[in-house]
């Protein structure tokens, strides 16, 4: 039995779902309050409860022997750092220790690209490059790091079989929220992306690919180890052109590079703390609201070097499609959702 917590997010549905096709019998713990679209038809046994709650994470893991964790807190552009704290370390310290009374073969823990180093100077990194810019790296990317050490930390003292996934940036269909790399994909399948980005580079993998790596992770994956899962470094202005070609569309023409998208982080950022300043500004609709178009989400966009999946493939035998691909197929989930909305209007 496997029990994935987080199941319903994008990454954990879709691992709930390739498990599910392999035959494999699957428990999802989810919050009272979750959206469970993402799961809708899957046969799956579910589990409700709060991550903090130890005894309904202990009801969840009895009989299972590998547990997923993907419920992590990736709103980058929070003013407040508190709930990135609360849920990427203290929430998965409270399940870490439940699992150390469990007889597991695998605790696969969710990570990020982002607490890889990033190695100034090397042309490619791996997951031997330690974190190297904590001076320069917002309370999202501190948080993330702190919460891989803590998990890999349980491995290192023998208490859990922890393995840690750096996930990159994921694409494909089902990115209901939509993530904001996936905002992008989303707008420019719609139409309603009024420019493009040219300039900005970050690793992807597509999300189907992804959860494969984490179910590889279960079987394959060592004990006290991290893998980069991603497939490419790959241009914002070429995720956009993807996906406009797929759903037969042109891309925007008005094309940004860094210092644009750098004054439009900025704006959101001061439109953030224009209250903090300008306490007259508070009777503004939105004023002070946390925006997702941020200096540190815009910084975040490309600060990171091009990453090795090279032990993902040998260890895990992990072989990733082309990312392009994903994007293409997130475009048309998108296209052939507001189809079917706008169907389901005029019945």
């Amino acid at each position: 039995m496997h029990l994935v917590i987080g199941g319903n997010g994008f990454l954990g549905s879709h691992l709930v779902r390739r498990l599910a096709a392999a035959g494999e019998q699957v428990r999802v713990l989810t919050r009272p309050t979750s959206d469970l679209r993402s799961l809708a038809g899957m046969d799956v046994e579910h589990v409700t409860g709060d991550l903090f709650d130890a005894a309904a994470v202990d009801a969840a893991m009895t009989g299972c022997d590998t547990v997923f964790h993907c419920a992590v807190d990736t709103r980058a552009w929070l003013t407040d750092p508190a709930p990135l704290y609360r849920t990427n370390v203290e929430a998965l310290r409270s399940v870490l220790d439940v699992a150390a009374r469990h007889d597991l073969r695998k605790f696969v823990a969710t990570s990020t690209m982002a607490t890889i180093g990033r190695g100034t100077g090397r042309a490619v990194v791996d997951e031997s490059q330690r974190f190297d810019w904590a001076d320069r790296a917002p309370h999202y990317v501190l948080a993330r790091v702190a919460g891989e050490r803590l998990a890999l930390s349980y491995a290192e003292h023998s208490r859990v079989p922890v393995v840690a996934m750096c996930v990159s940036n994921t694409y494909g269909p089902g990115d209901w929220a939509p993530t904001p790399h996936g905002s992008f994909v989303a707008a420019a399948a719609l139409g309603r992306l009024p420019f493009t980005v040219r300039g900005m580079r970050a690793e992807a993998v597509g999300i189907d690919d992804a959860a494969d790596a984490l179910a590889r992770a279960a079987v394959r994956g060592v004990a006290g180890e991290r893998y980069i899962v991603s497939e490419r470094s790959i241009d914002l202005g070429d995720v956009v052109a993807t996906a406009a070609a797929a759903v037969d569309r042109e891309p925007p023409r008005l094309v940004l590079g860094k210092p644009a998208l750098y004054a439009a982080g900025a704006a959101g950022t001061a439109w953030t703390r224009l209250p903090q300043v300008f306490p007259p500004a508070r009777a503004l609709p939105g004023a002070g609201a946390p925006q997702k178009l941020s200096l540190d989400s815009v910084r975040l966009m490309h600060v990171m070097a091009p990453m090795s999946h090279a032990k993902a493939e040998r260890d895990l035998d992990w072989h990733p499609r082309p990312v392009t691909e994903a994007v293409a197929e997130g475009a048309r989930f998108w296209r052939d959702l507001v189809a079917r909305r706008r169907e389901a209007r005029t019945r």
